[in-house]
């Protein structure tokens, strides 16, 4: 986990000045970092942005605890997994860690509202579309199970065309991570999802 040392201390360092603040808090790999629109899109929930390039369900879990100091949000948003898949790890994997970030988050903040966003279908990564289906699947499952605090947000099916691809439109040049009208559609299903406290 040395490589995102430099990324965690940077996320530390902005802990100091948002900490306290921040009522929304998005954390994960780069499709959260690289929301540029981020503060725009959710202004009125007062989010953060806590994204680290490159990470893994598993670096998130492994630095929550660094991360997360002085934040006490009302929510918690989160989109990691994919990389995991990416670099090889099953399904069942990155199932664990999720179990283990949802400790995790409720030990550390209590029973405030946590969503946890999809796998996307990226174009990069369509041809393992099945293990991102499964993925998805066994979370959602135990969200559904639980009945609790945790909510799970389908980003999957609205990125996909009428043929059940990937919409090309959605994503960058590289086809892994999201164009500007991508995250427009993040930003509307996210919207949906989230139940503003009174």
């Amino acid at each position: 986990m040395y490589w995102y040392e430099d990324d965690i201390k940077g996320l530390e360092r902005k802990s100091l000045k948002a900490g306290y603040s921040a009522e929304t808090v998005f954390y994960g790999s780069s499709s959260v970092r690289l929301w540029t629109t981020l503060n725009e899109d959710f202004a009125d929930l007062n989010p953060t942005n806590l994204g680290f390039g490159g990470s893994t369900l598993a670096a998130c879990v492994w630095f929550f605890d660094r991360v997360m100091t002085n934040y006490n949000p009302k929510r918690l948003v989160i989109y990691a997994g994919d990389n995991d898949l990416g670099d090889g790890r099953h399904p069942e994997e990155v199932f664990i860690f999720f179990q283990q970030m949802v400790v995790k988050a409720n030990q550390r903040f209590g029973n405030i509202p946590c969503y946890f966003i999809s796998l996307k279908p990226s174009i990069a990564r369509w041809p393992m579309s099945d293990q991102f289906k499964y993925t998805n699947n066994i979370i959602e499952n135990e969200l559904i199970k639980r009945g609790n605090n945790w909510q799970f947000i389908d980003i999957f099916k609205p990125m996909l065309d009428a043929n059940g691809y990937p919409q090309k439109g959605l994503f960058a040049a590289d086809g892994l991570h999201l164009s500007s009208a991508g995250y427009q559609v993040w930003k509307q299903i996210i919207r949906g999802k989230i139940i503003v406290d009174s």
